[in-house]
């Protein structure tokens, strides 16, 4: 592993600014020149996966309810785990919208699977929830 970091923050949708600016110093930090050109993708995924941890797993918890967020950089890939309390949740009972269909929200598991190389789900047996998210170098 060449680098990886963790931030903590508050249940509450204002804090995507600041977990935004953290993954672009953790980025920009890292001089990897494949981390530029997945970083939109990369960055858009971590911000519906933090706003799903806030706006379903944490609906009913308090704001000062803790969400971790971790960053782990190896040569060949970066993977993002947001951890949060809320209940279990099974992405397999989802139904993916129709094309042309206009609903709100159910779109936000979907489009995290076409931005990255592999999201994932688990619950562990403390009640912690973890959606991983793992992005690869684009080939040239």
């Amino acid at each position: 592993m060449l680098k990886q970091d963790q931030l903590i923050v508050q249940s509450k949708l204002e804090d995507l600014t600041q977990v935004q600016q953290w993954f672009d110093g953790f980025c920009a930090a890292s001089k990897l020149p494949w981390l530029e050109s997945v970083f939109d993708q990369v960055n858009l995924a971590l911000a519906e996966g933090f706003t799903n941890a806030v706006r379903h797993a944490h609906s009913h918890l308090p704001t000062d309810t803790p969400i971790e967020i971790d960053l782990l950089l190896w040569q060949e890939k970066l993977e993002v785990q947001i951890w949060d309390m809320g209940g279990p949740f099974d992405p397999s009972q989802l139904t993916e919208p129709k094309p042309g269909t206009l609903k709100e929200g159910g779109y936000g598991w979907f489009l995290m699977r076409r931005l990255a190389d592999n999201v994932d789900y688990e619950r562990n047996d403390l009640g912690r929830n973890c959606l991983r998210i793992v992005k690869c170098p684009t080939p040239s």
